[in-house]
């Protein structure tokens, strides 16, 4: 874990764009060397990267951050140092081993052997995965049967994109219910980083990954008080009313609003068409711009019980409109990337529009996005451009490789 000069910023976010004080990102490893043509559609890659090259696109990544006194936090550390505690030991080899493929007899040798491991190779074994041939005394019905090739435990490269497994909304931590099979275990590792280690003692829990599928990248804090979700191909209808019911209850926001987005690879999130990067201004996909509407989801009363309570649901609206009342302001700005529909087909399936604001005006982007970027800094907005030519290969840019741990707040809009 990156040691912190001062002391640690307080925990939480209120916005996507209030200036970034600490960060937590994974940097690839080995659960990348296990892609191969074979595997990689179902570990969902459209490629097999280039693990070295990919690591120095992270390292250079996390120094970006770093350079501009933003504290990183590496999620693996955090995960080997929480491995000293019995509590955390013993709910992350029960999740590693709760595999139907397994059986019983594979399962308790598997659990044996992850039991046995120091906390540095037990994090590298509960992340990169175990493979047939890497687990000794393994024995069983299940074990005989399994191709030589396959994983006992299997690797987690989507670990890269932190986004997703938690999501901070205000002072308290969602920590998500992931919809591929692929990257389930993902949440059990963010949750007893969150439930064991020190650095998040009091931390309360918002969401956890027995809900409903809801995930970090469908979830935009447009304003202070203001949630956006989109509802498609990873979050459901239920999981974006159960974490609105949450946020009502516990006074993290006064309104959501709700975003059907195309259930498709290419739009797989709400952050693949769209982030914030300024307080009153995205960066849209522009094939939905003119198309993307939200329904208002409100409480009309505090409620009295978070998962219970009544809903006031208005619209379909414009999303624009929605969002622009919903925060207050006159208007919510569309960042016009004046592309043509093949460009802007590219840009978005490399994650032109998936951007990370580290405050508001000046966001990191992929430079492979050229026009995009363009169309940023002609808006004002200013652009650190990151290679992503093997971290993209998994369909995710800046804003979900990181999950911000601490945001600064907002100061009260000026006039531009």
């Amino acid at each position: 874990m990156s040691a912190p000069t001062a002391e640690p910023a307080v925990l939480g976010a209120t916005s996507e764009v209030g200036p970034l004080r600490t960060v937590l990102l994974h940097r690839p490893g080995a659960e990348l060397r296990r892609l191969t043509p074979r595997n990689n559609d179902q570990l969902l890659f459209d490629g097999v990267p280039w693990v070295r090259r990919a690591q120095e696109e992270h390292d250079a990544f996390a120094a970006e951050l770093t350079a501009r006194g933003i504290e990183v936090l590496h999620l693996d550390r955090l995960l080997a140092e929480v491995l000293d505690s019995p509590a955390a030991r013993a709910e992350l080899v029960v999740a590693a081993v709760d595999d139907p493929r397994l059986g019983a007899t594979l399962r308790r040798t598997a659990a044996a052997h992850l039991a046995d491991l120091a906390p540095a190779d037990l994090a590298r074994a509960l992340v990169g995965g175990v493979a047939h041939d890497e687990l000794p005394g393994a024995r069983g019905l299940s074990w005989e049967l399994m191709d030589r090739t396959d994983f006992v435990v299997r690797p987690l490269p989507n670990l890269l994109f932190t986004r997703d497994s938690s999501v901070w909304v205000g002072e308290e931590v969602a920590v998500t219910s992931l919809a591929m099979p692929a990257r389930h275990r993902e949440s059990t590792i963010t949750a007893a980083v969150y439930a064991h280690h020190p650095r998040f003692a009091g931390a309360e829990q918002l969401y956890d990954a027995s809900l409903e599928h809801l995930e970090g990248g469908d979830v935009l804090l447009l304003a202070p008080g203001v949630v956006a979700v989109g509802v498609g191909e990873r979050t459901t209808p239920g999981g974006a009313e159960r974490l609105a019911r949450r946020v009502f209850a516990r006074g993290l926001a006064h309104t959501v609003l709700v975003v059907p987005i195309a259930q498709q690879r290419a739009t797989m999130h709400l952050d693949t068409i769209a982030t914030m990067v300024d307080v009153d201004a995205m960066v849209m996909y522009p094939a939905v711009a003119d198309s993307l509407v939200a329904w208002t989801v409100t409480a009309d009363e505090l409620p009295d019980d978070e998962d219970t309570t009544d809903l006031v649901v208005r619209g379909p609206a414009p999303f624009v409109t929605a969002a622009a009342a919903a925060m207050g302001i006159d208007r919510l700005r569309v960042i016009d990337t004046g592309l043509d529909p093949v460009t802007a087909e590219r840009e978005q399936w490399d994650d032109g529009n998936n951007t990370l604001a580290l405050a508001p005006r000046l966001a990191v982007a992929y430079e492979r996005n050229t026009v995009t970027n363009a169309a940023l800094e002609a808006a004002g907005i200013e652009v650190v451009r990151i290679a992503g030519s093997e971290l993209g290969s998994g369909r995710g840019g800046p804003r979900c490789m990181s999950c911000p741990i601490s945001r600064a707040p907002l100061q009260a809009p000026s006039s531009r």
